[in-house]
């Protein structure tokens, strides 16, 4: 009489021949740029604690924060504003100046320089040679 159980060496082949596929499915959506939803989050969330406290450490106001990096969640932005704060005032450290303008929002076009800006350039150059 004939076994119809599929054998052990059967399922085996089939698991190993599946596994690649499988495992796969996080390389693919990496390349074609697909980002879980969680795990997006997680990045915004740790992205905004980082840019809150960097805003406080920059002596920003924190409503400049929100309306600066709008993309970004005001929670996570208040709590890295919150607890560098806090930082700050226990170790009595100063606010840094920044030495950059603030960066534009993503889709936001460029400001293209004006001839004045260009000619400003070229005449402060000038006068440091």
């Amino acid at each position: 009489m004939l076994d119809h159980r599929p054998s052990q060496m059967c399922v085996l082949l089939l698991a190993s021949a599946l596994l690649p596929n499988l495992s796969g499915c996080d390389a693919v959506q990496q390349k074609l740029g697909i980002e879980a939803p969680a795990t997006k989050a997680a990045r915004l969330e740790a992205e905004g604690k980082a840019v809150g406290g960097a805003c406080r450490q920059s002596g920003r106001a924190i409503e400049d924060c929100y309306s600066i990096y709008s993309w970004l969640p005001k929670a996570a932005i208040y709590d890295g504003w919150r607890d560098m704060d806090g930082y700050m005032r226990d170790n009595k450290l100063s606010t840094v100046e920044p030495q950059l303008p603030p960066p534009q929002a993503p889709g936001a076009k460029k400001r293209k320089a004006s001839p004045s800006d260009e000619t400003a350039g070229d005449s402060k150059a000038g006068e440091a040679r």
